[in-house]
């Protein structure tokens, strides 16, 4: 029984196989299947991003932060002691140069004064008499002296109280803005007491530090750019004065620019970031600084021609935060590689990165 299933199994299989040698369209030997396609080459190349050297204006800046001063600023004391008998000013007003602010009770000096002159009087009478006594040789030369001494004694005295006098008046030195005041009418001042401040700010200074090794390469009437903090735009102003010595602490020399302020809009004491612009350069080649090679003695680029990656020696110029400029060895049109760096070797086949494979 086992004998014959095996041998029907086997004329059913050898049926199949005829019927599908038999018909092309089911013959899994057919010749007419379509040949498999080769896969293309794989683009061994290596891809890198590019930098076509372009001349182009380049400025040298320094950044730096300072602090906005007053053009002038003073703060108002007294130089004697006494009471305050009126204050002729209001806090935050504009006042003129030589115009009376405070002033001091003089009472005492006043009549020091009267004293004073009148002790004046008696010696120019005292000093009349004896001269003429001495034309007349009545008296010694030593008793005439003595009688102008005197009198000159007493004029001396006059001249320092009225200086006295002058000081229980304070006056304003320049124009400018009187802050805030610190006394009241009836207060006792001394030389140590802070009456008020004046500030003149139609113009502002500003202070700001530099690295040593930019000191050759500042110099007054540069023009400098500030901006301020909590306050839209930017404003520009000008070297006037450079410190001769450099802080041996910080290793930076003290600069002072000065700027228009005529709206009154820059406060002093703001916080100031600068940009201080040292030159120009109009026809500069700069790379991205990541496209730059060290060598022993030097620096090189590679350089895309041909397809291929070629090395070129180059000398450097001005610097900025991400860039270089090359001032030998190449020429405006190169293709600099700026990526892959470290995979390019001489000669190397290279690709734009951004270029299809076929």
């Amino acid at each position: 029984m086992k004998k014959k299933t095996l041998i029907t199994i086997l004329s059913i299989l050898g049926v199949i196989i005829l019927l599908l040698a038999a018909s092309p369209k089911l013959s899994l030997f057919s010749t007419n299947a379509a040949p498999a396609t080769p896969g293309a080459r794989a683009d061994m190349r290596l891809p890198v991003s590019v930098h076509i050297l372009v001349p182009e204006r380049v400025e040298d800046k320094i950044r730096s932060t300072g602090s906005v001063i007053a053009n002038e600023e003073v703060e108002l004391r007294s130089e004697i002691a006494g009471k305050i008998s009126r204050i002729a000013f209001r806090e935050g007003s504009s006042v003129q140069r030589g115009e009376l602010l405070v002033k001091i009770d003089d009472s005492e000096l006043q009549a020091q004064l009267l004293k004073l002159q009148s002790q004046e009087k008696l010696a120019r009478e005292v000093e009349n008499r004896r001269r003429l006594m001495f034309d007349s040789k009545l008296i010694s030369s030593e008793e005439y002296e003595r009688a102008v001494n005197e009198l000159n004694s007493t004029l001396a005295d006059i001249v320092l109280t009225k200086a006295r006098i002058g000081k229980t008046g304070i006056r304003a030195p320049f124009d400018g803005i009187v802050g805030i005041r610190y006394v009241s009418e009836g207060s006792f001042v001394s030389s140590a007491t802070r009456i008020a401040s004046l500030q003149n700010i139609s113009s502002v200074k500003i202070d700001f530090s530099v690295p040593e090794r930019f000191v050759n390469d500042v110099r007054k009437g540069q023009e400098i750019q500030f901006r301020l903090t909590g306050m839209e735009g930017s404003y520009t102003g000008e070297i006037f004065a450079i410190e001769p010595k450099i802080d041996p602490t910080t290793r930076t020399v003290l600069l002072r620019a000065q700027s228009s302020n005529k709206d009154g809009k820059i406060i002093p004491g703001a916080f100031a970031e600068i940009e201080l612009i040292l030159r120009q350069l109009e026809s500069a080649l700069m790379v991205p600084t990541e496209a730059m090679i060290p060598e022993l003695g030097g620096q090189s680029v590679y350089l895309l021609k041909n397809g291929q990656a070629q090395p070129q020696r180059v000398e450097t110029g001005l610097r900025t935060n991400r860039t270089i400029q090359l001032t030998s060895g190449v020429q405006a049109g190169d293709t600099v590689i700026t990526s892959g760096i470290l995979q390019i070797r001489p000669g190397l086949p290279v690709r734009l990165a951004e270029e299809t494979q076929p």
